[in-house]
């Protein structure tokens, strides 16, 4: 499934992007329903270029239908990121701890100027679900929470901007 989404942030492009680089980050987004706390395991700064590597949990609720195939407990993955602070923009790829055969996702993100000095954030990715009977149903389950999660982030990162 190919998803688009879009967020908008009162910051420059600059203070966007790295803010999305930063461990603090991370921690202020454990706050969020339904991922639990991230954990960042790696992050490597070379140049303009930022590697990052965080574990994340799912914690919201899954159909019966889903928690038939799928164990809750076992949602856990680590994203792999790459940003280019001087491009401002981002690869990312999903590693899932469990179930590597069933799930994929990758994608990348831009940060571009928007009106009034703030920035829209275009992140574009595809996700697979192979689970027999439910994949598409699960696709759009988590491509849904990641809407909200990412919409939900947004007060994370304009907190963070107040600071700077």
């Amino acid at each position: 499934m190919r998803f688009e989404i879009e967020q908008e942030f009162a910051g420059s492009p600059e203070a966007v992007a790295r803010i999305h680089t930063e461990p603090h980050f991370y921690e202020l987004l454990g706050e969020l329903p339904k991922l639990g706390k991230p954990e960042v395991l790696d992050r490597r700064e070379e140049g303009s270029i930022v590697h990052l590597a965080v574990r994340f949990h799912f914690t919201g609720n899954l159909s019966p239908a889903v928690t038939r195939v799928v164990d809750p407990a076992k949602l856990t993955w680590v994203e792999e990121s790459v940003h280019d602070l001087a491009r401002f923009t981002s690869t990312f790829r999903m590693e899932p701890d469990h179930y590597p055969d069933r799930l994929r996702s990758e994608g990348s993100a831009r940060h571009e100027p928007a009106g009034d000095g703030g920035t829209l954030r275009r992140t574009v990715g595809e996700l697979g679900v192979r689970v027999p009977l439910v994949g598409r149903t699960v696709e759009g389950a988590i491509v849904s929470g990641l809407r909200e999660h990412l919409a939900a982030e947004i007060e994370v990162v304009e907190r963070l901007l107040a600071e700077l």
